[in-house]
């Protein structure tokens, strides 16, 4: 009888990819999807940039170990994949006996063969290598997915942020080819895609001989059948020349930036290890406006990272009212084992740093506001991507990433319509229907 697994991903965009192409390798080894805890093998793919993450997967091993005894039935065999996975390595089979694998994510093109192992009768498996030949040469072609898609392009990080576990769990940052890119996008458009968001710990430090990020880009709107380009998440220090130029260049590359800031204190940016200041983004994000006025700008910020003063704080709240941003996202510092942000003695309270992260949010969702507002009257394309919760009502997505509630019996998923919006809230907009441009069949 033929195993079943289903997969259940946490955190950023490039672990759901992850878990995407894990899927595919699990069902070309001929293994069956399922949707459920009841699946014979279990994946969890974790992330370690929130807060807690190692205590949420220990708990979510926990849930699925007493789910199935409560049930009668064998305990699923469990996988933790991902960078906690990493991060902690055989700690993992020590701290419970319901995990039977533990995979990094640079090896998970080898969970088929791992499980076979299993199967087998090994016990106890643990694979972190970070192999020289990349994992993408081993993984199967591209499944037919969604209308918007994930293309992972580059990994890893260089940066060394004091607070961040990512270089040690994903490795120094690396660039696939380009033909691979390319080959890759070719098969998810004739798949029936027509959004691709490109991929990476630091995206725009994708390189490939002379060809820098901005040609990348160019090259992956220029296939046939895409018409939307994406790209998060991008470094301030890596932003280039050619890649301003690309967003007053190139129609398909969707007006949306995303550039973390993590503060706007020049003292804090200094001890986070940033290798930018306050002055300096602000630079940038002049650059892309003169050259897209309507781009749509997201951060990162976090707040009360060790030493962070009253007047660090205003800093920060200061720079996302000046700004304007479409959204952000905000967390409270949490120390990660090994990084050196989490020795510094002068870590704050947890009160201080809830009350900051409550203003700033406060202060973030008054700018996602009103961007919203200053939308409504615009005629523009989105494509629809998912069902409402109301009879005949969908959600897809507008140029500036936005989430558009349409109503239309006649509209189905993969639909690119253009409608006008006509009322904005915090989190999304309704769009009037006018056309329907593109009808994908699903």
């Amino acid at each position: 009888m033929t195993r079943s697994f289903a997969i259940k991903s946490f955190g950023c965009q490039m672990n759901v990819y992850d878990a995407e192409r894990m899927g595919e390798a699990l069902a070309a080894s001929g293994l069956s999807e399922s949707g459920d805890d009841k699946a014979d093998i279990i994946v969890l793919n974790t992330c370690h940039i929130r807060e807690k993450a190692a205590e949420k997967l220990y708990h979510e091993v926990g849930r699925i170990a007493a789910r199935a005894r409560e049930e009668g039935r064998p305990k699923p065999v469990v996988a933790v994949t991902g960078c906690v996975a990493q991060a902690e390595g055989a700690e993992i089979l020590k701290r419970t006996g319901s995990v039977d694998l533990v995979v990094g994510p640079q090896a998970y093109h080898r969970l088929p063969e791992l499980l076979e192992a299993q199967a087998a009768g090994v016990r106890d498996i643990v694979d972190l290598d970070m192999p020289a030949v990349p994992k993408f040469e081993h993984l199967p072609e591209r499944r037919r997915r969604a209308p918007s898609a994930f293309l992972t392009v580059q990994e890893g990080c260089d940066k060394f942020c004091a607070f961040c576990v990512v270089p040690y769990t994903r490795g120094a940052e690396a660039s696939r080819p380009l033909s691979a890119i390319l080959a890759e996008a070719e098969k998810l458009a004739d798949g029936g895609a027509l959004e691709i968001t490109l991929l990476g710990q630091n995206v725009n430090a994708w390189a490939d001989g002379a060809s820098g990020f901005g040609e990348l880009v160019r090259a992956v709107a220029a296939i046939p059948g895409v018409e939307r380009v994406r790209y998060t998440t991008s470094h301030p220090r890596d932003v280039t020349p050619e890649m301003i130029r690309a967003h007053a260049e190139i129609p398909e590359l969707m007006p949306y930036l995303h550039l973390p800031v993590q503060s706007g204190s020049d003292r804090v940016l200094q001890a986070m290890n940033r290798k930018h200041d306050r002055a300096f983004y602000l630079d940038l994000i002049r650059q892309f406006r003169d050259v897209r006025p309507d781009l749509a700008i997201t951060s990162d910020f976090i707040v009360g990272f060790p030493g962070e003063t009253d007047a660090d704080f205003e800093d920060s709240i200061s720079l996302a009212h000046g700004v304007g941003y479409a959204q952000a996202f905000s967390f409270k510092y949490s120390p990660r084992i090994g990084t050196p942000a989490a020795e510094r003695e002068d870590q704050l309270s947890e009160e201080v740093k809830s009350e900051r992260l409550q203003r700033l949010q406060d202060a973030i969702g008054a700018s996602a506001l009103a961007f919203n507002q200053r939308s409504v009257g615009l005629v523009c394309e989105v494509l629809i991507e998912r069902r409402g919760r109301r009879a005949d009502q969908w959600i897809g997505k507008s140029p500036w990433l936005q989430s558009v509630v349409v109503t239309d019996p006649q509209l189905t998923m993969g639909d690119m319509v253009q409608v006008e919006l006509v009322a904005a809230g915090p989190n999304s907009l309704e769009g009037r229907l006018l056309t329907r441009k593109t009808a994908a069949q699903w």
